[in-house]
């Protein structure tokens, strides 16, 4: 185990278990294998029956903890990780765990907790703090992302995701020019990471600079080649540039991705109408409306499709069903701001 030779270790634990089924040392060495090995869910069983044999043992305990975090079942990680982060308040471990685990929870406010906790118990780990930000940016907690933003840069100050999260920050404030700058600022630190030029791409789409928003597509595009973003944008801006053909084959990739990206959908419904394929159009625009049935403008070009195709009579009743949500979306929009 020590020389990192997982599959013998893995078969003389297993030999010691034969000789001695109730074996903690044993069960809790071959669950240790195995995880580290990536089968966190064959070293569940393992630690489980150890916890049988000695009931509350504090090492199998945050072995169990760290097998379930690592096999996705948080919510079985988080109810061991609660009583030992009050028994152990100042483990980093305990509590960066239970911070994940809430995290994908979506308790992000108690997230929050525990991921400061941990950040006061080692102040330098990027990865504790990249999740603490990004809990506090769903919780649209902008001042205290800021704060962690701040530490960030002190121990790293070329951090490319730390710029992104306060990107993604300003963009949710609608400022532009800052959620800009950040992207630049991600860009110049790290060109090649993930997210970068799409979502740089993405605010100078926003504000109209089409021009500047196809470079920085293509430039993500020519990294990741199937990014779903990069491509149904890409795709709608060559389609206003009518570059239906071109169009057509980015918005393909990027469903090809995604299969249920709406977006990509209604606008490769589009761009097939413009390339004059009204079957191929009513296809995509059908399979949109059956993801979201609100969709209200899949289902008012459905309703030109269907009248090119011949059939006046469901062309007007998808153009009346567009017309009907449009009404609803309205009214409900202005009960909400009479309400305020």
């Amino acid at each position: 185990m020590h020389k990192g030779d997982w599959p013998a270790a893995v078969e003389f634990f297993r030999q010691a278990l034969r000789i001695d089924p109730h074996s903690l040392v044993a069960l809790n060495n071959l669950g240790i294998v195995l995880s580290r090995e990536g089968k966190p869910a064959e070293a569940i069983p393992l630690y489980e029956e150890a916890l049988k044999v000695r009931p509350g043992d504090p090492a199998t305990q945050r072995n169990l903890a760290i097998a379930y975090f690592k096999a996705e079942h948080y919510r079985s990680a988080w109810n061991l990780l609660q009583p030992m982060a009050v028994t152990y308040p100042n483990d980093f471990q305990i509590l960066d765990l239970a911070g994940f685990s809430l995290f994908a929870l979506d308790r992000y406010p108690e997230a929050a907790k525990y991921l400061e906790r941990a950040s006061q118990a080692q102040p330098s780990d990027l990865e504790t703090l990249d999740m603490l930000g990004k809990a506090y940016l769903r919780m649209k907690d902008y001042k205290a992302l800021t704060n962690v933003f701040a530490r960030i840069m002190q121990v790293n100050p070329n951090s490319a995701p730390a710029h992104i999260m306060m990107a993604t920050a300003y963009d949710q404030m609608e400022n532009r020019p800052e959620a800009i700058k950040e992207y630049q600022a991600a860009a110049a630190a790290d060109p090649n990471f993930t997210g970068v030029h799409s979502g740089l791409g993405f605010e100078y789409w926003r504000q109209g600079d089409n021009e500047l928003a196809e470079k920085e597509f293509r430039a993500e595009l020519q990294r990741f080649p199937s990014d779903p973003v990069s491509n149904c944008i890409l795709g709608q801006i060559l389609l206003a540039q009518s570059k239906p053909e071109e169009a057509e084959t980015h918005l393909r990739t990027a469903i090809a991705a995604n299969p249920r990206y709406t977006e990509a959908l209604f606008f490769l419904g589009k761009t097939e109408l413009a390339l004059e394929h009204p079957q191929a159009a009513a296809e995509a625009l059908r399979k949109a409306i059956q993801i979201d049935p609100n969709y209200y403008q899949a289902h008012y070009v459905l309703g030109t499709v269907l009248r090119q195709l011949g059939q006046a009579a469901e062309a007007a009743k998808e153009q009346k069903i567009a017309m009907a949500i449009q009404e609803k979306s309205r009214t409900e929009a202005i009960k909400k701001n009479e309400s305020q």
